[in-house]
């Protein structure tokens, strides 16, 4: 091989000329990439001869990072959601192989096509040309979630996704209820926020494929323009408007306030994009509803990285300060429940 490989490592490259059918095969580059609390990932940049992948590869091998989460799913699920929606035309990245052996490396694993640009979300939303780029990337990421939002169930590659029974909001609501009560200590205004969900539930609008993590931070940008759409491993079943909520939750806009798409766009080109991709007229009288479920969303998380810690599970810098953003994520709810009120 071309570089030195980490001990856990070493079993890759054989693995690799076998699943690709290669003659020969060196790996001239391995780097672990930034972020990936939840999964890990490094860029792989491979020369390959023989085979259907012949010639220079820039690959991304994602597997699970020490620190996860339960609704977090694995690596083959993963990797089976990533087929489905790059079929569907949405602009993911390629899914290349699926290794479910955790011999080779230690975990499940998958490779994909690397994009070019940047996901880094307090560096995008401070980007001087964000004025000239930021609204035609809201539009685009609308059309881009409106693809996603065309699949329906059933999904035969997809039958490990529940499909809610019920209204998918009360759904979300019996689960966060469930992880709170799962806390040693009470949280009153994510109680408040439960019942207030439960009380003002807006009707469904059907089931649809959701990213369930869709914002700012999920995406590759490069000179103002998509490259891919990232992290599909809290993919699920529900309304569609979950997305949209989640993507204009201000704990998303990284200190760009004022823009309520993820901080680089105002909505309007960000539901031009949808409507016109996806033939449905967005209410936006619902998305304060979807924004407060994704600030709870949010604070249960962090509640439970931060108890992960304080118990001794797993103690980190990075889950301790996770811990103390609830109280961020609070405040926020407290703001859109009085201003859903007025």
């Amino acid at each position: 091989m071309a570089t030195d490989l980490a001990p856990r490592f070493v079993a890759l490259g054989p693995w690799l000329q076998g699943a690709l059918g290669a003659r020969s095969m060196a790996i001239a580059r391995m780097e672990k990439l930034s972020g990936g609390a939840i999964q890990e990932n490094w860029l792989i940049e491979l020369v390959v001869e023989g085979g259907p992948r012949a010639g220079a590869q820039a690959w991304v091998l994602r597997t699970d990072a020490p620190s996860t989460i339960s609704t977090s799913l694995g690596r083959p699920e993963e990797f089976a959601i990533l087929r489905v929606v790059h079929a569907a035309g949405v602009t993911a990245p390629e899914p290349i192989l699926l290794c479910e052996d955790a011999g080779v490396i230690g975990r499940p694993f998958y490779l994909m096509a690397r994009a070019g640009g940047s996901a880094q979300g307090r560096k995008l939303v401070r980007d001087p040309g964000l004025a000239s780029f930021g609204p035609a990337l809201a539009e685009r990421l609308g059309a881009e979630l409106a693809k996603l939002h065309r699949v329906r169930p059933p999904v035969a590659d997809l039958a490990f996704l529940p499909v809610p029974a019920g209204h998918p909001a009360l759904t979300r609501i019996a689960r966060y209820r469930a992880d709170l009560d799962a806390l040693p200590e009470g949280h009153p205004v994510l109680e408040l926020a439960l019942n207030w969900l439960e009380a003002n539930a807006p009707p469904p609008n059907g089931v649809v494929l959701c990213h369930t993590d869709y914002r700012t931070g999920n995406y590759m940008v490069e000179n103002g323009a998509l490259t891919a759409i990232l992290d599909w491993e809290f993919t699920s079943w529900s309304d569609p408007d979950e997305d949209i909520g989640w993507l204009c939750a201000r704990c998303w806009r990284f200190g760009n306030d004022a823009l309520k798409v993820g901080g680089i766009a105002g909505l309007d080109p960000f539901l031009k994009g949808y409507e016109a991709a996806s033939g449905r007229q967005v209410d936006r009288a619902r998305l304060p509803y979807w924004q407060v479920m994704a600030e709870l969303r949010w604070a249960v998380i962090a509640l439970q990285q931060g108890e992960r810690c304080r118990s001794g599970t797993e103690v980190t810098q990075e889950l301790a300060l996770t811990g103390l953003m609830a109280a961020e994520m609070e405040l926020n709810i407290l703001n859109l429940i009085e201003g859903a009120g007025a």
